[in-house]
Parts: C-alpha cells; structure tokens; sequence
C-alpha cells in the first residue's frame, strides 16, 4: 500500500497547468476551491508554515487502542516513591550538561587545577605550621551558619587536620560546580546542591571515629550514648513506619497547648473552617482582621503558645480577628483547584461581611495565603468590590522569577514527575514535601538530628514551633499542579497573565495600603524577592525586614531576645528604592515588628465600638464548635 502521509496538494500554478492540458475552455478551468497557507506561502516564494507529513496524515492511520501515557504516569509515579518526589531525569539531565560544557572548557578545568594544587599547598604548609604550633588557627574557615565543627575537640590533632580537609574539598567542589559558560544559574545551583548533599553525607562529623565529641562520649560512657541512640532510631523507626507523630509531639495538642486563643467556627465549606476569636477588650476597632494562612501547613503557626500568638496579640489590641483553617485534602480532593481554593475565600470574606457588616477588612496573608489572597486582592480591584482596608503579606511572595532555593526542586522536568506522583495517589504526602524541606537544610535537619539523637544518644527537647512543622497537609493533584505551573513556571501573576474567573487580574489595581513583612534568613520567600511586590503594586507600601527565618521570623513576640527589624514606608509618588539600598535607608530598630503592625493598621482603621456577636446568632454563620475546629485535628 503507497504511504500517503507525505503526498500534499497540487499548488495553484499546477492546477492551472493541469487543467489547460485537458481543457482549453477558460470556463472549464474555474477552481473555486480556496488556496491553502501552505500554497499562498509556495505562491510567495516562501516555505510551508508546518511540514506536510505533520499536516497530512494517512487515511488508514487508526488511533491506539491504549494509553501509553497511562504506562509513563504509573511507572513515574511509583519510582517517585523512592526518590521523594525528586525527578532522577531532570538531575540526569543538569548533570551530563554541566558535565559537557566543563569537558569544552579547557580554560575552566585549568583553573580548577590551579585550584586544588594551591589548596593542597594551603593544607600542606598549614600541617607543617601545625606541627611546630598545636595552637596554629586553620587555613579555612567554616561558613557563618555551618556549626558542625563548633565544639572545641575539633583544634586538637588530628581532628583539625581532618576537618580543614573537609572544608578545603567542599569550597573546591562549589568552584567547580559554578562559573561554567553556557551553564545557566539554575544549573549550577542543582549541581552545587547536589554535591553538597553528598559532602554533607560524608561529613567527619557524621562518624565516631573522626567527631572527637562522639568519640570522647563514647570512651566516657562506655558506649552508653551509643545504645541510647540505637533506641531513639527505633523508636522514630516505629513511629515513622506506624504514621505517628514525632516524639514530643503529644505535649503540643491544639486547643490545649497550641491554637489556645479562645474561638468559635462561625463558618465551615469543604476546604476551610473560619474562626471568629472572641473578644478581650470592651471596645474593639470598627475594621475586623481576616487571616488567610498557607495551606501546605497547619493555621496555628501564628496561633502558638499563649505567649507567642499572634493572633491573642491582635485581639489584645483590640481587634477582632478572623482566622482561615484548612482542610487536610484526601485523594477525593484531588480535582480541587485553584478557582476552587478563591472560592473558598470568596466564602469567607461573605461570612466575614454578614458578621461585621457594612465594615472593610484589613486582608493578611501569610505564605502561600498571601500569594493567595494578594491575587483576590487585584481580583476584588478589577471587579470594582471596595471591601478591604488594607492589606498585609507575611513572608509572601508574588514574583516568582527567583523564588529562593525551593527553586531547585521547581523545573519542566520536576513539575511533570511530581503530577505523576500525585496523577496516582491524588494529592502531594507529607512526607514528600518534608523531604524537600529537609534537604533544603540537610546539616541541620538531617545530620545533625543523626549525630545529636543517634550516635551521641540525646533527645533534642520539643518545642511548639517544632511540633507545629511536624503537623502537616496534603496539597490536592490539581491545585498543587496549577499552582507550580502558573505561579511558579509560568509567573503569571506577576506578568498580569493570572486569571481569575476567565479574566486577568493584575497587581497594579490594587489601591489599599499595604504592610509587608519578610525575614533575612528566609530560603522559602527570600527577602529580596518579597521585596519585588515594589515593582507590582502603586499605593503606599511599608516594607518590613525582620531578624529570622521564614517561620522564627514571623513568630516573632514582643520580649522575644535577638530580635531585631529594619522599616520603612514608600509613598505612592516616591522614587524606587533597589533592595541593595533599602536598609541604608530603612529605619533600624530593635526587639518586635509586631507593635508595627498594630500601630499601622491602628491608623488605618476608623475609630471604635462594640464588640460584634460570636457568628451570627443563628442562620449560615452560627457558632458551630468552640476553636480551633475540627479541621486542624484531620491527619
């Protein structure tokens, strides 16, 4: 049988030869057919806009009677499970181009060694150094947040000699990792990653026989330390394996020792409850507070203890606060979007308004809440709705084109492998997105957490922080999906590309105040792209850059030792300040940003009155249950 895939249609001029050899009546010739793109382009001298075997396809070509694209998911998604959600494709594929482009650099693998000979140089004179002064200072310094070689037994022979290696090697390997041409930025910074994770891996620190504090323990305690580790790996190996909570944990229940603040659910749809606190003060301000948190955690991270809530801190003030609380999604949420994720909020900010009626709202955002409720905040703007007073984002970034070193687990490649993961169970575990977490800083939660709990057989004591990160969600297929490809891929909502509802919806339109907050120590949301939401937004902005991480830096209580905070407010007509620049400028000052905030929504808001009911009374928006719910307890 001929293969008909690459036959096309005879041009216009071939037609018309055709039909004169046939036929010289003119009328006989008339073609009324109208000519295709590809013989207008052949008629221009140009080339067809698609090939013709793309365009034309076999008429005895059947379609396939499965799913090969089924196959891929299933195959993908179960080898997910034992790399945590990390594609091996796409790191293949950064390796072997950083691997060929350092092979054409001759120029780059002459520098690299250079380089190693002069640190071997560096090691070799410090050793002779070293042998006439055991007091001589090393060659290498360990970077200011590494505090794995802290402990004084690291100066002693031949402990120094074995931890200054180590450090050598590491600064050699980040070398040759960056500055490659034809390399992009996000490339070296896998490779780097990589590396490190496996140098971290092999660290002296990690064994007894080369960590002078283990092997010192050891010799005291006759093994002692040992033995206790072996029963703490078995216990967090049960507890892991069983689906329980991390040891500690049991002391940080909410509604009795965390998210205490006292409540009532006013509100509850299928993906969140709505907490109304009650009021600790005669009078209150006339503009309630709603806070939407991130729903990759828990809502109670800004409702901790009694003494670092910031929720009860609000309410002392004389505010009366609304809280969102998130549903823990299952595999029967796994087509929950995110225009289902708006409406939910759209819902909210309805109960909010039927409660405190004929009021605006101060809108605050925490995470990817803020993320969130920033997009509803242009949408209410496009839509001409005036209900908010203001709004405020912590830690909330709304430009995602360098969103922090979650950016390495944030590429085509991983995107994909990670919808195949969640195309099979349905939602994005825990666990998956901890590990993620966890590499991000492997020396302090991974290996560090090995050789205090295991090897030096000592239980780190839990704190309400801790137990709060250990409290996770699950993120739903189609939301988490939409979520990395449109904010994080594609940045459409800095681009004014975001939809919501069908249409648009863009920064520039918001008109409220905003106050904003990032911390200096934040890998999630770096500072200087939080910092971004200048360049977005028109009305006056107040930027507020506190001491921290990007949850230690938001707990952030009044009385709270170290903290410090810079701020400063931009006007609407006022010159761009670049981040480089800002805290030059920006006001210094010491302890909490949190009477900041309330001073400024202080001057915001319109006067004061009477505390409202608890709910409605009776009706949609009655009190259901005391707080904190019952989504918070859904495992």
């Amino acid at each position: 049988m001929p293969d008909t895939r690459t036959r096309t249609r005879p041009t216009a001029k071939q037609k018309q030869a055709s039909a004169d050899s046939v036929s010289p009546d003119p009328q006989e010739t008339t073609d009324d057919e109208p000519e295709t793109p590809d013989e207008q382009a052949e008629e221009r001298g140009e080339l067809a806009p698609e090939p013709p075997e793309i365009v034309h396809h076999s008429p005895f070509e059947l379609p396939d009677r499965y799913s090969t694209r089924s196959l891929d998911r299933a195959a993908n998604a179960h080898l997910a499970r034992f790399t945590l959600g990390v594609t091996p494709y796409g790191m293949a594929s950064t390796f072997f181009t950083w691997g060929v482009h350092l092979m054409g650099a001759p120029g780059k693998q002459v520098q690299l060694a250079e380089k190693a000979a002069r640190k071997a140089m560096r090691f070799g004179v410090y050793m002779t150094q070293l042998a006439r002064d055991p007091n001589t200072p090393g060659c290498i310094e360990p970077l200011p947040h590494d505090h794995r070689f802290d402990h004084e037994g690291w100066q002693r022979w031949p402990y120094n000699l074995i931890h200054q290696s180590f450090l050598l090697t590491q600064q050699w390997w980040y070398n040759a990792a960056c500055d490659i041409d034809g390399v992009t930025k996000h490339d070296e910074h896998v490779v780097s990653f990589v590396t490190r994770q496996m140098l971290d891996m092999v660290s002296p620190s990690n064994f007894i026989a080369t960590n002078p504090e283990i092997t010192q323990a050891t010799l005291d305690e006759g093994g002692g330390n040992l033995v206790r580790g072996m029963q703490n790996f078995l216990e967090d190996w049960e507890r892991a394996v069983s689906g329980k909570p991390s040891v500690g944990t049991e002391d940080f229940v909410p509604g009795r020792d965390v998210a205490a603040t006292p409540g009532k659910v006013v509100f509850r749809n299928h993906l969140l409850e709505l907490i109304q606190y009650a009021p600790q003060t005669d009078k209150v301000k006339a503009e309630p507070i709603l806070i939407v948190p991130a729903w990759i955690m828990k809502y109670y991270i800004l409702d901790l203890s009694p003494h670092n809530s910031l929720v009860k801190y609000l309410v002392e003030q004389g505010y009366t606060v609304f809280m969102v609380s998130w549903r823990n999604p299952t595999a029967e949420d796994r087509d929950m979007g995110m225009a289902e994720y708006f409406d939910a909020i759209e819902e909210a900010f309805g109960a909010v308004g039927a409660i405190v009626p004929k009021q605006k709202v101060h809108a605050m955002g925490y995470c990817l809440g803020g993320t969130l409720i920033a997009a509803k905040a242009a949408q209410m703007a496009r839509d001409g709705q005036d209900r908010l007073a203001s709004l405020t984002l912590l830690a909330t970034q709304v430009d995602f084109s360098e969103p922090g070193e979650l950016q390495l687990f944030i590429s085509e490649s991983e995107v994909t492998f990670l919808e195949n993961m969640m195309w099979d169970q349905g939602y994005l575990d825990t666990k998956q997105m901890a590990g993620a977490f966890q590499l991000l800083r492997s020396a302090d939660l991974i290996w560090s957490r090995y050789t205090h709990d295991y090897l030096m057989g000592e239980r780190q004591d839990m704190f309400d922080l801790m137990a709060w990160n250990d409290d996770a969600t699950r993120l739903p297929y189609r939301m988490h999906s939409e979520y990395l490809r449109k904010l994080y891929l594609g940045n459409e909502l800095a681009q004014g590309q975001y939809q919501i509802g069908d249409k648009p919806v863009t920064l520039d339109a918001i008109e409220v105040p905003l106050f904003c907050v990032s911390t200096t120590s934040d890998h999630i949301a770096p500072w200087h792209s939080v910092y971004k939401l200048h360049l977005l937004t028109e009305p006056s902005l107040t930027f507020v850059l506190t001491s921290g991480g990007h949850n230690a830096g938001i707990v952030s209580e009044p009385g709270h030792k170290g903290r410090t905070f810079h701020i400063h407010t931009t006007g609407k007509d006022d010159s761009y300040i670049p981040p480089e620049t800002w805290e030059t400028v920006a006001t210094p000052r010491e302890g909490s940003w949190w009477p900041a905030l309330v001073d400024w929504l202080n001057e915001r808001s319109s006067g004061k009155t009477a505390p409202p009911k608890m709910g409605t009374g009776k009706g949609k928006y009655r009190p259901l249950e005391d707080a904190p719910g019952t989504y918070v307890f859904q495992k």
